[in-house]
């Protein structure tokens, strides 16, 4: 077992940050063709063998003075003899006088940044995201982006445990291109999970040093819930579009991480630091390299302890800005020590959970609902101020 790592049994079946293109809407299918079409080619001699132009021109009789192709041409009025000048053009039709277009009010323009949200884990249930996030005004019936200039942040975890990670990672990337076109945007951090699935697909059963003797991430993501269905759907876009994520990202006084650990401090002394290193390591490919960092985001509790807590999220916050951190990774029924571990089996009477957790002095914010131990996916609007 992974150190740190909470487990469950295998799964049935898996340099800059940007946003990948846009999968269609799950469900949708183009519509069938009209009844009766035919989509065969039009024969060789045209669509219709028999027809010919008719000679217009054979028909036609020009006035006086007409010449096709001039470029002066008479005014020609009918009822006007040839050569002679019209008394006055006499319309056909009563005119009605030309207004100035009618002025609509001008809607007012939303200036300065939209309201901010948060995503927890998804880990796959991507039907109880949608749920979540049409029921915060995110997203319409349809499932597209109907936020306006809204902020919102997932912060990782999207694969593995639950049923459709693959088509998670599709529902972000989408919304992520449909917020920037309405004027806000949707992002998403690094979560442990996404180093997990990028080190099984890249690098499989190579041996790695584990600390703890010889391992492989193939082991490590199945181990930890690891999906066969998402690993067969993995395309070359969704792990580029997971290795550009950022780990860290301050936004409105929030620190905002995934793990709820100060291993983020090995990696630099500034958000930029922290991303371009995280970035850079999983260009290097080594297995490794990538393996040390995916065990490094697997880390907990840091700021669980009455007294060591508080301590641990200053540290953080001075070193990287904000005044508070949010984070997932650790559920909040597993983070207040309520059940003992993310097994469905274990699950009897585990406590349901409302909302995020405010810990450490109200310095750390939980937002993993727990939604694969029965708890709930979490989709919540933070202050623009802490």
């Amino acid at each position: 077992m992974v150190e740190g790592s909470m487990t469950q049994g295998a799964g049935q079946g898996p340099a800059a940050r940007t946003t990948a293109a846009m999968p269609p809407f799950p469900g949708y299918a183009a519509p069938p063709p009209m009844p009766g079409y035919d989509h065969a080619a039009p024969p060789a001699e045209g669509p219709y063998p028999d027809y010919a132009a008719p000679d217009y021109a054979a028909h036609t009789e020009y006035p006086e003075g007409y010449t096709p192709t001039a470029r002066d041409l008479p005014v020609i009025v009918r009822g006007a003899a040839p050569g002679t000048v019209p008394p006055q053009d006499v319309p056909t039709v009563e005119l009605t006088p030309l207004t100035a277009p009618q002025q609509l009010p001008q809607q007012p323009v939303p200036t300065g940044p939209g309201p901010l949200y948060v995503v927890g884990d998804v880990h796959g249930y991507l039907d109880e995201l949608y749920a979540a996030l049409h029921a915060q005004g995110l997203i319409d019936e349809q499932g597209h982006w109907s936020a306006g200039n809204t902020r919102l942040w997932f912060l990782g975890d999207f694969t593995d445990r639950g049923p459709d990670g693959v088509g998670v990672i599709d529902l972000v990337m989408r919304l992520s291109a449909e917020a920037a076109a309405a004027g806000g945007y949707c992002k998403a951090l690094m979560g442990n999970h996404e180093l997990l699935l990028i080190g099984a697909k890249r690098f499989a059963d190579t041996p790695v040093n584990s600390g703890a003797g010889t391992a492989s991430f193939q082991a490590a993501w199945l181990l930890n819930g690891g999906q066969r269905t998402d690993m067969e759907r993995l395309q070359d876009h969704h792990l580029q579009w997971m290795s550009r994520l950022d780990a860290i990202a301050e936004e409105d006084g929030h620190l905002l991480v995934h793990s709820d650990t100060t291993a983020y401090l090995d990696f630099g002394d500034s958000i930029e630091a922290v991303n371009d290193a995280v970035t850079e390591a999983l260009q290097r490919n080594d297995p490794d390299e990538c393996w040390d960092l995916f065990r490094k985001f697997t880390k907990r509790f840091a700021f669980r302890d009455d007294e060591a807590g508080p301590s641990a999220v200053r540290e953080l916050l001075q070193t990287y800005g904000g005044r508070r951190i949010v984070h997932g990774h650790s559920p909040i029924p597993y983070l207040l020590g309520e059940v003992g571990g993310e097994d469905p089996d274990d699950q009897d009477g585990a406590p349901l959970v409302e909302g995020p957790h405010l810990y450490a002095d109200g310095l750390a914010l939980a937002m993993d609902g727990g939604v694969t131990m029965a708890g709930k996916l979490l989709v919540v609007q933070l202050p623009l101020a802490c």
